[in-house]
């Protein structure tokens, strides 16, 4: 089954913050970090997509999200876009 992995982000007043999660909907799980009922350490947010990657299996989806989840330089690289998405936004 078709599987993505996503990078969201949200600006804080002091830091940028990333999310790095895998999905069989995106736009779904977006939906659900927004609204306070994705992951813990997500609620209390708004939250941009930032990035989308698709794979043929979940497993490979699982392995590319353990692999950006310890990838902070390329994390880092997404938040410009992340900081003028969510000037646009707001």
């Amino acid at each position: 089954m078709e599987s993505f992995v996503y990078v969201i982000g949200c600006a804080d007043e002091r830091r940028y913050l990333t999310y790095v999660g895998w999905t069989l909907d995106v736009e779904r799980r977006l939906a659900q970090h927004n609204a306070g009922t994705g992951a813990r350490s997500t609620r209390g947010r708004q939250w941009v997509l930032l990035h989308v990657e698709r794979f043929a299996t979940r497993e490979d989806a699982m392995s590319r999200e353990w692999h950006l989840k310890r990838d902070r330089r390329f994390r880092k690289s997404l938040t410009p876009r992340a900081d003028a998405a969510s000037r646009i936004t707001s």
